[in-house]
């Protein structure tokens, strides 16, 4: 048996690679970009000007425009993904434990999340194949009208996506027993009353954890909109999302001048938002949510 000395030393050596690695990848530019928001840089010299930076966000017209604008944007994202993609992943989840598919399941699972492992640079070349006005399949420019800009590469981005709250659901409801499930079944329960009665409740603390994993990927999103536009936030900024205004502001482009107190101002503020509204769910959903033993 290992002493709990030794044992203490073993799991170090596991583990501070690992936080090394976090520390310095993820930890220290975080820090760095807070600390980088209080200050004003010129040249090689920078001074301390306090929350002036996050005054000048939120007051100056032109970028406190673009910054509400692009908020505004994140959250149709957001909202696009938690009303398609978090239902349509529950039904195919339910679908493939129902044992209506009996043989296919492995087929349909595989099937299902293969789109999660393509880069989202191939995913966004094949759509934007697809609905190419010239020789795709839809004659209407989806990209180029405000109206269907942001909708379009929302919906692209659930098609991509659709497998991973599918997989986790899928897991959550191949551990119900299925000794539970028959007993309801003798008291008379159907397929359905028995889903939304028996297994929904059982699962409903994986379903909050992939409401706020989705609410997190989402405000930081950035790749489907770059892969499909570019730093350009599309026609009349329709597509821009805090994370392309970001990095606009960080390190200029589409005729915005570089500004790294600004840049590291926005990247502060989005991890803000996200910690505030991440703390408030576990703080007031998710504790309240039961978790099941069985």
């Amino acid at each position: 048996m290992i002493r709990t000395p030794a044992r203490y030393r073993l799991l170090a050596m596991f583990v501070l690679p690992a936080l090394l690695v976090y520390v310095a990848f993820s930890v220290y530019p975080l820090i760095s970009s807070v600390v980088l928001s209080f200050f004003e840089s010129s040249g090689q010299t920078s001074a301390f000007v306090g929350t002036a930076n996050y005054v000048d966000l939120f007051t100056n017209p032109t970028t406190s425009a673009r910054f509400w604008n692009a908020l505004g944007n994140n959250v149709e994202f957001f909202l696009i993904h938690l009303l398609v993609e978090l239902p349509i992943g529950l039904l195919m989840a339910a679908l493939l434990t129902s044992g209506r598919l009996r043989r296919s399941v492995g087929v349909y699972r595989t099937l299902l999340f293969i789109p999660a492992t393509l880069s989202v640079v191939i995913v966004g070349f094949i759509w934007r194949l697809i609905i190419n006005p010239l020789w795709g399949l839809v004659e209407f420019p989806l990209l180029g009208t405000e109206a269907t800009a942001l909708p379009t590469i929302s919906l692209m981005s659930v098609w991509q996506y659709i497998g991973i709250p599918m997989i986790f659901l899928y897991t959550a409801l191949l551990a119900i027993p299925d000794d539970v499930i028959e007993a309801s079944r003798i008291d008379g329960a159907g397929s359905w009353t028995a889903f939304w009665r028996i297994k929904f409740p059982l699962i409903a603390p994986q379903f909050g954890l992939i409401v706020i994993l989705t609410y997190i990927w989402t405000f930081n999103g950035f790749d489907i909109v770059y892969a499909l536009n570019g730093s350009a936030p599309g026609p009349n900024y329709s597509t821009d999302i805090l994370g392309t205004f970001f990095y606009r502001s960080f390190f200029g482009s589409s005729g915005q001048v570089a500004d790294l107190d600004l840049g590291a101002t926005v990247a502060s503020v989005i991890f803000l938002l996200i910690l505030v509204t991440t703390a408030a769910y576990f703080w007031l959903v998710q504790r309240r949510l039961k978790t099941y033993e069985l």
